[in-house]
């Protein structure tokens, strides 16, 4: 495609991935008020979150295999249309079962719309290219990020009101199908042989969301040292034993395994797991730490996310362009684990008290580590396969990348929770309330009904707790730094495919160096 063809036809591929980024990022920073107006817990509050992830990392790999195998176009207009009714549901949401519910078919739009995004644009680009046009992806997403959270607080703080959080992605959506209608040309390619790994996905998902679920309610429903444990711990590791053996079995697996098995994947494939947790841990719970830890409105809360959006956008459209200069990669993603895990470690140190140029430092570092290395994972894994299974191979890359997000959220709202019931209880104790009565509900995120006294207990618990879950977050990022330095130097190719004699492999199954490079 020639260069103006490309960029209208990216007019509606990046219109779709900010729908998609905006519906997560103009909810975080309503997030305290709607669950607070649903009378939601904590646990809830993790799972309004948690749904969506879960379903889109699960169906990510679905729609990546249908992508290599049907009508990419359809399939994206199918995502959108999903989106849009998921959408409004939410919007119309009476309880947060239904939010949650909702939220759960939404990631499956959600799944849609960021992967395919990501497969057309390589199926219309060559390697060399691509990491310029990801600049202006990676720009798209900051915006979407920078925006999303000012939005989301200026809806909840006006007339509006928070359902709007939900319904203001509709007309984005309906305008990006049209773009796409209009504007996308790709050739349709249908192979007679389809068969799509549904057992797999559905084992994959079981599985996760067994040992989620586990994570969310030990410690506070049942014991660590539980028959609950016991069961939903072996009950995960079996489902995922037997998804793999599923995988290693089917003619068209979700998560092929002689892509993950290859060196640079499965080092991608962990530096990206700590990258998902950074991209969605980080934008839950600081939401939460300045509205009730902090005490500011939704719309400072938004404002004050804004120096990790600035680091995101700065460092991935620099470090776009520069992969696209310099045909390199590995340097990029490298330094950004190490600015990643530097950010997290300063965020550790925070508590209710910290300074507000301290805290905006650590954003920064965080998101310019997200930037730097978000989007030039997907790139050693595409120069590193055939045309053929870009599909598979970028789907399977942002699985785990969703995953990590997923797991993130969970275990980082596990960790919280746990934090803020014994900090609120030690607070009523000190006031001489019995926390057993009622009043240290560390559940109830309507702090503003709550006594005066209360109040200044649960925002200190919520803001000193927040540096906790950061420190873990800081721990995961350092495997982060030891896979990106493990990885194999990639030359960024300037044909569409790798050369086509035979992709040759080592007897361990890698790829040598020298076959990445293309003609």
């Amino acid at each position: 495609m020639s260069h103006r063809q490309v960029l209208e036809a990216l007019s509606g591929l990046l219109l779709v991935l900010f729908v998609a980024m905006l519906s997560s990022t103009v909810v975080s920073t309503a997030l305290p008020q709607i669950i607070g107006a649903l009378k939601g817990s904590q646990s809830q509050y993790t799972w309004v979150v948690t749904a969506t992830l879960l379903v889109s990392t699960a169906s990510t790999p679905i729609w990546g295999k249908l992508a290599d195998l049907y009508d990419k176009k359809m399939l994206l207009q199918a995502g959108v249309a999903i989106f849009v009714l998921a959408s409004v549901a939410s919007g119309f949401a009476q309880s947060t079962g239904q939010l949650i519910a909702f939220r759960a078919v939404q990631g499956l739009g959600v799944g849609a719309l960021q992967i395919l995004v990501q497969i057309i644009m390589a199926a219309m680009i060559s390697p060399r290219d691509r990491g310029r046009y990801y600049g202006y992806l990676g720009g798209v997403m900051a915006v979407a990020t920078v925006g999303g959270p000012l939005l989301g607080g200026l809806i909840v703080d006006s007339f509006l009101g928070w359902r709007w959080c939900f319904f203001i992605g509709v007309p984005f959506a309906v305008v990006a199908f049209a773009l796409l209608q209009k504007t996308l040309k790709l050739p349709v390619i249908r192979r007679p042989d389809v068969k799509i790994d549904f057992v797999g996905a559905t084992l994959i998902a079981a599985g996760v969301s067994t040992l989620l679920i586990w994570v969310t309610f030990v410690g506070e429903n049942f014991a660590w040292l539980s028959w609950q444990t016991a069961a939903m711990t072996i009950g995960g590791v079996v489902l995922l034993a037997a998804a793999v053996w599923v995988e290693s079995r089917v003619a068209e697996p979700i998560v092929p395994l002689d892509i993950v098995a290859r060196r640079n994947t499965a080092l991608a494939i962990i530096a990206s797991l700590a990258v998902g947790m950074a991209m969605f841990g980080g934008a839950v719970f600081l939401g939460q730490y300045f509205q009730i830890g902090r005490g500011y409105s939704p719309t400072k809360a938004g404002l004050l996310t804004f120096p990790m959006m600035l680091g995101v956008f700065g460092a991935s459209t620099v470090a776009g362009r520069l992969a696209t200069k310099t045909g390199k990669v590995k340097p990029y993603i490298l330094a950004g684990t190490v600015v990643l895990t530097a950010g997290f470690g300063l965020l550790a140190t925070i508590d209710h008290q910290t300074s507000l140029v301290f805290i905006g430092a650590g954003m920064f570092l965080v998101g310019a580590g997200v930037g730097m290395t978000m989007q030039n994972l997907v790139l050693v894994v595409q120069n590193s396969v055939h045309l053929n299974e870009i599909g598979a191979a970028s789907g399977t890359v942002t699985f785990f990348r969703s995953l990590g997000g997923t797991i993130g959220v969970s275990v980082l709202g596990a960790v919280l929770a746990n934090q803020v019931a014994g900090k609120i209880a030690d607070g009523l104790r000190r006031l001489g309330v019995d926390p057993s009565a009622g009043g240290g509900d560390a559940g109830n995120l309507d702090v503003g009904a709550l006594p005066a006294p209360v109040q200044e207990i649960v925002r200190a618990a919520y803001g000193d707790a927040t540096g906790h879950i950061f420190m873990v977050s800081a721990a995961i990022a350092v495997v982060g730094i030891v896979a990106a330095a493990f990885l194999k130097p990639v030359f960024l190719r300037d044909s569409l495919d790798l050369s086509d004699s035979p992709e040759p492999t080592g007897q361990d199954g890698t790829v040598p160096e020298g076959s990445l490079s293309g003609s």
